[in-house]
């Protein structure tokens, strides 16, 4: 089935878009929602960023800027562009329903549109999901955080086997973040022709009580 695929850029949409190709599926594009030009929603990774990984997998990527007052138009409007060059399918990197996310929002949204949900994560063992990212050999940068759980040290760190042991012995975040305790970004991986690395960075604070990496500066490299 030819699909989109939802791309925060962090670990979790990556590594569903990984399954959806070993599963058969043809990913067409790549979609992100951006908060601006220059910011994707919700990690907040640089554009120039979301750029160099699309050119790294060789997909293209498709970027609409969005409000919260607009967000589904918007997503529905983009979805309804990719159906008309061939897409039949979305796939996501959820793993829990939150607040009616998945079947209550997307899975309407995807009937609305007529494309079918692709989920292949959804519903797995968070510990399993993120032993069996790490085994792909994806590589994860956390770029926010929930500074009430995982405060400012946490940002940076690289997703690998003690920040698991880490994670686990803190009892109160789920090992992959799905209650948003942290969100990451993608920097390499089994399908990157290229990789990326991260040069500058600069922790802030932010309204709200998260922390928030700033990639000031990062280069693409050959493998």
């Amino acid at each position: 089935m030819k699909v989109v695929a939802s791309w925060s850029g962090g670990k979790d949409s990556c590594y569903a878009y990984y399954l959806a190709t070993q599963q058969g599926h043809q990913v067409i594009n790549l979609l992100t929602m951006m908060m601006s030009e220059t910011k994707s929603n919700f990690h907040m990774i640089p554009s120039g960023i979301l750029d160099a990984q699309a050119e790294a997998i060789g997909i293209p990527l498709i970027k609409k800027t969005t409000s919260p007052q607009t967000y589904e138009k918007d997503f529905k409007a983009v979805l309804q562009q990719c159906k008309t060059k061939g897409a039949e399918g979305l796939v996501t990197g959820d793993i829990y329903e939150v607040a009616g996310h998945e079947e209550g929002w997307l899975g309407r949204v995807c009937k609305e549109v007529g494309i079918t949900p692709v989920k292949p994560l959804w519903m797995g063992d968070t510990k399993q999901i993120y032993l069996d990212y790490l085994k792909t050999g994806f590589k994860a940068t956390v770029v926010r955080t929930k500074l009430d759980l995982l405060g400012v040290e946490w940002l940076g760190r690289v997703l690998d086997k003690k920040f698991y042991d880490d994670i686990l012995k803190l009892g109160n975040v789920d090992p992959c973040g799905e209650g948003g305790e942290y969100h990451t970004v993608v920097t390499d991986g089994p399908t990157f022709k290229k990789k990326i690395e991260i040069q500058e960075t600069q922790k802030h604070k932010l309204d709200g009580g998260f922390g928030y990496l700033e990639i000031k500066k990062f280069k693409v490299v050959p493998k």
